[in-house]
């Protein structure tokens, strides 16, 4: 799905307003370029970012936050990144690495039978999110989130 794909969903304000009304340090979306791009995933839309370095991430399926939530289709919880995953493995995690991110959330977004994006929630301290504050977003977003289906892999 390609920029000009999407329809005119203002996503910028989407996750600008989600970051406001859940007091979100970071929020960002994450989407599939096409295929002469390899099907890579890039940052598309972020708020509350504390530099640029958001726009030279591109992940492959299987790696960093993004990659990972593409290839499972299942959402990921780190309420505490220095436990979760370890110094020793932050370079592959290259969002959290940047925008300082201690616990986050990501959710996989679908069209059709395929994930096509990453919706990306996190706070620059630990254990802020944890699993009912993230089950609780999830709720308030319902089954969409602009254009796309918000559902684990597992259901229909």
């Amino acid at each position: 799905m390609t920029m000009a794909d999407l329809p005119s969903i203002n996503y910028q304000q989407e996750i600008d307003d989600i970051r406001k009304r859940w007091k979100f340090d970071f929020v960002s979306l994450a989407l599939v370029q096409p295929a002469e791009d390899r099907f890579v995933l890039t940052w598309q839309y972020v708020s509350g970012n504390m530099n640029d370095r958001y726009k030279r991430i591109v992940l492959h399926s299987g790696k960093g936050v993004a990659g990972i939530v593409f290839k499972t289709g299942k959402a990921i919880l780190l309420q505490n990144v220095n436990s979760d995953i370890g110094t020793r493995d932050l370079f592959n995690y290259p969002i959290i690495v940047s925008e300082q991110l201690k616990s986050l959330g990501a959710l996989p977004l679908w069209e059709g039978a395929r994930v096509v994006g990453v919706l990306l929630v996190g706070f620059r301290k630990e254990n802020v999110l944890n699993q009912p504050s993230f089950a609780s977003f999830q709720e308030s977003l319902g089954s969409t989130f602009g254009a796309f289906q918000i559902r684990e892999v597992s259901q229909p």
